[in-house]
Parts: C-alpha cells; structure tokens; sequence
C-alpha cells in the first residue's frame, strides 16, 4: 500500500519555485503532480512524490531551506477540516487531541501525539511528529511539517507560545542560523524524530477566538466521513512493527509487549478485524522494502537484512509475489522517474 497525502500540502510550491528561478509546475509534474491538484482541496498524491518534489526544488534552485520557506508561506487551511477542528478547539491540549486523531486524513503516514520530555525537564513535555517514511531522509519534507507544526502552535496558544527547543530528524542542510531564526529557539539535530519541547502548562491554555459550533460541526464532519483507521488494531500493530522491523525482529510476542496485552488477546483483536499478525507483518514489511527499493541507494543484501529476511534470494521471491517484478526492476523504474533529479541523494537507514 502507497502512503497517500493531500496535494494541498503544497499550494504554495509552484509560486515559490517560480521566484526562486525555476518552473515549479515542470517541477511538480516531473514527479506526477499538477498545479491543479495542489490547488484542490480533495486531491490525493503518493506522499513519496511530496518529498521528492521537496528536494528536487532544494537541489535545482540552490534553496537549501526550501522546506521551511515553504511551510511560512503556506496557512493552517492546507490541512483542510482538521484545521477547522483545532483552531476551534476549547484548549491547546484539546487541539493537539484533534490532530493526533485525525492527522491521517491529511498524510497517512504521520502520527502526532505527546511524549515525556526528551530532555527530562519536569515542566516541560515534548510534541512528537512521526513520518513512516522518515528512513527516507527527505530534509525538506520534514522542514515542511516541522514548519506548518511552529504555525499551528503559534495560531492556537500564541505567537510566542515558549517553544523550550526543537528537535529535528536530520543534519542541518542550511545554515543553523535560519532555523533558530525560523523557530526562535534553539535547535537539536539529528533527533530520532521531530519533537517540539513546550512547557506543559501550555496544553491547559484557552485558545483565543474559539468557536464551539464550528468546532462541533468540523469535528462531526470528521468523525462522520473518516474512519477511526488510526485506532485500529491492525494500525497499532503496524506502527509496532514499523518501529522495529529494521532494527529487531518484529514477531508477535514483541509487539504484543510493546503493546501491552497477551498475545492471545492481539490474535483476537486482529480476527475480529478480518486479518492476521502475519497479514500485518507481510503487509508492513512489503511497504518499507518498497521504499527502500525506490528511495535509497542500499545493496540488495543490506535490504534484504533490514527487512528480516535470511536471503537475498528470498527478497526476489517476495517482491515477485508482491508486485509482480524483480527488486531491481522496481529500483529501475525509480531511477527512471526521478533520473532529472540525480542530484539528490537520500541516507541510507541506519541500524543504531
């Protein structure tokens, strides 16, 4: 399954690629994506097609920050009704909850939620921004949504809302200078994920300006026309696996633990759901051996490795059975596509 996003996370691409020099809409069409769809608010694209056109316009036009000039000139409106939900929300923390569960319906592969300060401050707790895709190492792209994230914050609990310090999932690919200037805190790289440190009264803050039909109404609309994915089972079990499936071996009893609950009683929850542990398993590891395939330039060993498998032998034959094709003729095809963008160079995913 392809991870799907709206196009509307880039309205605002092709104007800034245009002042930047370049063609923005030859550049978004490079990559399957028109002017139109971006300017639509129902249209979905492949989010992998997103991060290349990020940094394809990096690259080309020498805008090392072009992720975050990007988010600044983009409005919370891109994230269509969620944003009606959460600028209408009654507090910040009730916000944040309305992101966190509905933030698939405008990427479905990222997850927002809170965490315990990375830094151990006791008045102090962290704002966690996960991408499925992060592996990738597509910089632009997480300056994008690190950037819309800083605008959302300073819509809802002020335009100085005390951001303690943000963490960043990559090396700095501009100079430091313009992400503190961006963020006005300090900034820590190289960070496992994105993750804003706030101070924790701030979840408690009234939101200015709030609205409570408009809040019921979008939050209807949203809980009416998608579905509660995110709280499945079988997404649970996913992000689980996806979290160690290049890293440790994903099976049932690990992930039941990170889950907290019997094993017996995760088999039963999946039956309910008309599918299987190993139905999960298979359908997670064939997505990250797709995107390691098409978006890094691993060996086929090293993949076949990551992706818990004894024998490249056995790469070959699940990519056969998955997608009808050799592995190398997926990564050919990749190649092809973004062969105008040789420039880019994405980091193979670590094991540490």
């Amino acid at each position: 399954m392809v991870t799907t996003a709206r196009a509307a996370g880039l309205r605002d691409y092709p104007a800034l690629a245009d002042e930047l020099g370049g063609d923005g809409a030859a550049l978004l069409g490079r990559f399957g994506i028109t002017v139109a769809a971006v300017t639509n608010d129902e249209a979905i694209i492949p989010a992998e097609s997103i991060g290349w056109a990020l940094e394809a316009a990096a690259t080309e036009l020498n805008c090392p920050d072009f992720g975050l000039r990007l988010a600044a000139r983009q409005d919370i409106d891109v994230l269509g009704p969620l944003a009606v939900a959460v600028a209408n929300a009654a507090t910040v923390g009730d916000a944040l909850e309305f992101a966190s569960r509905f933030v698939f319906t405008h990427n479905g592969g990222i997850s927002v939620g809170l965490i315990e300060d990375p830094e151990g401050e006791p008045e102090a707790i962290g704002l966690e921004y996960r991408d499925t895709a992060a592996a990738t190492g597509f910089a632009q792209g997480a300056g994008l949504s690190a950037g819309t994230i800083h605008k959302v914050l300073r819509q809802v609990a002020g335009e100085d809302y005390g951001l303690l310090s943000i963490h960043l999932p990559h090396p700095p690919v501009a100079p430091k200078s313009l992400y503190i200037e961006y963020f006005g805190a300090p900034v820590v790289f190289d960070s496992p994920y994105v993750v804003f440190r706030i101070p924790a009264e701030m979840l408690a803050r009234p939101i200015a300006g709030s609205n409570h039909t408009l809040r019921t109404i979008s939050v209807d609309y949203l809980n009416r026309n998608f579905s509660d994915q995110d709280h499945t089972m079988s997404a649970r079990v996913r992000v689980a696996i996806e979290q160690l499936i290049t890293t440790a071996k994903p099976d049932i009893a690990t992930v039941a633990r990170m889950l907290i609950m019997h094993e017996r009683t995760l088999q039963r929850a999946l039956a309910a759901e008309g599918t299987t542990f190993n139905d999960v398993l298979d359908g997670t590891r064939r997505d990250t051996v797709y995107r390691l395939l098409r978006e890094t330039d691993l060996p086929m060993s090293q993949i076949t490795a990551l992706a818990g498998l004894r024998e490249q032998s056995a790469l070959t034959r699940v990519v056969r059975r998955w997608f009808g094709v050799t592995p190398q003729q997926i990564r050919n095809s990749a190649r092809a596509q973004h062969g105008s963008s040789a420039g880019i160079r994405v980091q193979p995913v670590s094991r540490e």
